[in-house]
């Protein structure tokens, strides 16, 4: 009987074999990378979502600059006691008389106020403020335990003066206040710890109240000159404003300061009827906070009286 073996492995021929070659491609085609995907491009931003950068433009706010940088996502701010005029109130027909012959002696003064905005004085408590978002209900909390702790008072007017700014960019009319001074101060003196925690400024050491009536530019001196003469503008008075011109180009008629016999010219015409208690004598209940363009008051008895945006004209 023939036995038939058969083969129980398979081998490959000699044609099937993987040459050396074909290894070592097999390898490099094992190790490639794949090819990079196409990223693919996002739309363009539709303008109308875009927030443009603010631009200062001197000719829109009567040759102000602003003294600050804008800051994304900062807040200017500012406490004062609000004093509102009636438009046929006695110290308003007075302050009319009064602008009327400063603007005759200087043409240069503008108002405070303008014929769109209800007129009001505002004494202030404190420098300008700049707050981050997160620092607005702390400053608010703050201002409102300052009112709750303090209450009503009077104010009154003594003599007119003029107060430069810290920046020595405007000149100011204003009337320094008489009767109040002490309640003032200790308003002041109770919001400096809140003024500190935020890095913020406190009021001045020896504060001259006021309320301001109009103000006009200042000429601005030569770097040169004052370089050479060594003068010094530390001595200036204090004022509530914080915007300084940053071109030396000058946008709006400038003076160098009020004439003094101007200044003095008014105290002999008005101010008898200023300092008397009929006109000039106010009852100070509220502590007002301006954020941005939003104006929180609290009476002084710490309760909230309103919230109102502020209308500004275009």
């Amino acid at each position: 009987m023939k036995r038939t073996t058969s083969s129980l492995v398979t081998y490959t021929s000699s044609d099937e074999e993987d040459t050396p070659t074909d290894q070592a491609k097999a390898k490099n085609e094992d190790c490639s990378e794949p090819p990079p995907k196409k990223r693919k491009r996002l739309p363009p931003v539709p303008f109308t979502i875009v927030i443009p950068s603010p631009i200062d433009n001197p000719a829109l706010h009567q040759g102000r600059i602003r003294t600050t940088p804008h800051v994304e996502g900062q807040y200017a701010a500012h406490v004062y006691v609000s004093l509102p005029l009636g438009r046929s109130s006695l110290l308003y027909k007075i302050l009319q008389a009064i602008l009327c012959d400063a603007k005759e002696a200087i043409p240069t003064l503008h108002e405070i106020w303008t014929t769109e905005q209800r007129p009001e004085l505002h004494i202030s408590l404190s420098r300008p403020i700049f707050l981050r978002a997160h620092q607005r209900e702390d400053l608010k909390r703050a201002v409102k335990k300052v009112a709750k702790a303090h209450r009503a008072f009077i104010v009154s007017f003594a003599i007119l003066s003029e107060l430069i700014n810290d920046e020595k960019t405007r000149t100011f009319l204003t009337m320094e206040v008489g009767a109040g001074h002490h309640e003032l101060r200790s308003l002041t003196d109770a919001l400096s710890p809140a003024l500190e925690a935020i890095r913020q400024q406190t009021y001045y050491v020896k504060p001259r109240f006021h309320a301001s009536i109009a103000w006009a530019l200042l000429a601005r001196p030569d770097k040169t000159a004052d370089q050479q003469s060594g003068a010094s503008h530390a001595n200036f008075t204090p004022s509530a404003s914080s915007e300084r011109p940053t071109s030396p180009i000058e946008v709006s008629p400038s003076i160098g300061c009020l004439p003094p016999e101007a200044v003095t010219t008014l105290n002999e015409r008005y101010g008898s009827q200023l300092s008397s208690p009929k006109v000039g004598a106010f009852e100070a209940d509220t502590i007002t906070l301006k954020v941005g363009r939003e104006i929180f008051s609290w009476n002084l008895s710490g309760t909230m009286t309103g919230v109102l945006a502020e209308y500004v004209p275009r």
